[in-house]
Formats: structure tokens, sequence, C-alpha cells
């Protein structure tokens, strides 16, 4: 049985912690940083009965911003819908219902997120990063 859940205590840290060392996007993170950016962030967990299969966290002020991070599902459980179930949940989850500005970065799961009525940026000459 699928589930998802925002609880911390339930989130699988070697499950997170290997799966996002080994990601374009976060490899290099310690264990330790890693859990700073859970304690720090409102998390949704997936599971397939007790075992952690996926995982995504925001980083948000809950009120008007929302940076969607981390998202993952784990290659074998991929191609069941399971990141849409996750995304469903993280967009209307009640924290978050105020929060009009919506960002993200990926490589390659555009199409994901368009569902979820992600665009390309409006007004990238708005934008600024500050990369280190």
């Amino acid at each position: 049985m699928i589930s998802i859940s925002k609880e911390k205590s339930k989130l699988q840290l070697d499950v997170i912690y290997s799966f996002l060392t080994n990601s374009y996007w976060a490899k290099g993170r310690t264990m330790e940083e890693v859990e700073n950016t859970i304690k720090n962030s409102l998390c949704f967990g997936i599971y397939d009965g007790e075992l952690q299969i996926g995982f995504a966290r925001v980083a948000s002020d809950y009120t008007v911003f929302a940076y969607l991070m981390d998202v993952f599902i784990l290659p074998e459980y991929r191609g069941n819908g399971y990141s849409k179930k996750l995304l469903h949940e993280i967009i209307h989850a009640p924290e978050l219902a105020t929060c009009k500005t919506w960002l993200l970065k990926t490589r390659d799961a555009h199409g994901l997120y368009k569902h979820f009525e992600f665009t390309e940026l409006a007004h990238p000459e708005r934008l600024m990063e500050r990369l280190l």
C-alpha cells in the first residue's frame, strides 16, 4: 500500500542520503547536510508499506513562496505514477495553500512538473542566482 507522510520521524535517512548523494544535483552532500536540509524544510516521504520509496522537500515562508527540492522516486518504483501522487500531495498541502510563487530546478523532469502548472520562467531577467 502506497502512502505519503509529512512525519519526519518516518523518514529513512539512509534511503534519502544514498539516493541524493548519487544524484546529479546533490553529489557530495554529507549526512550532516542532508539531516540539516530535512530539519529546515517541509518534507514528504512516500512509502510502499514501511519502505520509503521516494522523497521531496519544500523550503518556504508558508505564506508567499515555496521552493521544491530533492524530489525523487527510487528507480525500481518509477513508472507507476508515484511521482505524480507525491507532487499532488505537495502542491495541495494546507501549509502551502497561500504560496503564490513556486520555484524548482530540474535538468530532466520538465514533463512531470508541467502536469502541476510549472512553466519556463516568464521573466528570467528578474531572477538572479549566486552559486558557490
